[in-house]
């Protein structure tokens, strides 16, 4: 692009946004050149971590979890672009959620940081200092599972046949597969752990789940061209998406955890093995890709049939 063309099309910007064009020029005159310290805020970010103990491998404990955090935001930007798009073919489709599968395989894998990167001894001493706060209560995480897919797939599988499209939000929150961690649903009671995660987000959590009822991933993947959804390359991108999140991940969280507290409850009190594991709950965000032998056998065995399709 020549220089006047340039000069023209910023000219234009400034005009349509009722700016003088002048003005911005001359600010540049004062302006400080971009340093990457600057721009990626390397001071404020490496100055987020607060420990609670003296112990040196809780900073570890407090930066993974921080990782995991921006890394759940970088997938819940991919997924908007999914959602919110008007105009998906099967190229951008696959495109984005290939990204948030990548993200996904990171956080699987990465979970040696946590298996092998940390004395048990200092993690059993500075864990009793974090009670009621649990990793249960990334507020990221649960929207990208609201995001991925449609909200009866996230149900206790007690409670599904009971709960349909004209269910009101409050109900079919109640009844979320992650509630049992911290529910008694003979009594209504909740954990601390729960009530305080529900006293912060659960507003939050219900507006989400309104704005994603027809736009997760699951309904727009429904909603393309026969064409589209059976495209191979496309399938196998949503089944890899879905196994890395519900089997893969969990199970490789649930390893690290065993690892340290064996059977104990976990730090937010939670009887996290009873929601977490996959053959529990068979959480799977699109159950119309895998086979019924696929979802017989979910989270119990390596799903041999999860090979790569060549055909749908």
């Amino acid at each position: 692009m020549e220089r006047e063309e340039i000069l023209q099309k910023i000219e234009s910007k400034y005009q349509d946004l009722g700016i003088p064009v002048d003005t911005m020029l001359e600010g540049l005159l004062y302006s400080k050149p971009m340093v990457y310290w600057d721009y990626i805020q390397t001071d404020a970010l490496l100055g987020l971590q607060t420990q609670r103990t003296t112990l040196p491998d809780e900073m570890i404990f407090i930066m993974y979890h921080q990782v995991n955090e921006l890394l759940f935001k970088m997938i819940l930007l991919e997924i908007k672009q999914i959602a919110k798009s008007d105009s998906l073919d099967v190229e951008v489709f696959t495109k984005h959620l290939m990204r948030i599968s990548r993200y996904f395989d990171m956080l699987s894998s990465s979970f040696d940081i946590m298996g092998d990167g940390m004395d048990k001894e200092q993690y059993m001493k500075f864990r009793n200092t974090l009670a009621p706060a649990s990793g249960f209560q990334s507020a990221q995480y649960r929207m990208i599972e609201f995001a991925s897919t449609e909200l009866i797939n996230l149900i206790d599988v007690r409670f599904r046949s009971t709960i349909d499209r004209d269910t009101p939000f409050e109900h079919a929150y109640e009844h979320l597969y992650w509630q049992a961690a911290g529910k008694n649903y003979n009594t209504g009671q909740k954990s601390i752990l729960l009530d305080k995660f529900e006293k912060k987000y659960m507003g939050d959590f219900i507006d989400f789940m309104k704005d994603y009822n027809t736009t997760n991933i699951s309904m727009k993947f429904k909603s393309l061209p026969d064409s589209v959804r059976n495209n191979v390359d496309l399938v196998n991108t949503m089944r890899h998406y879905d196994y890395t999140v519900n089997v893969k991940w969990v199970m490789s969280h649930y390893k690290a955890a065993a690892k340290y507290i064996g059977g104990g409850a976990a730090t937010g009190g939670s009887d996290w093995t009873k929601y977490m594991l996959p053959k529990y709950q068979k959480r799977i965000f699109y159950p119309d890709l895998w086979s019924e032998e696929e979802k017989e056998n979910w989270g119990i065995t390596n799903l041999e049939s999860y090979k790569i399709l060549t055909e749908v």
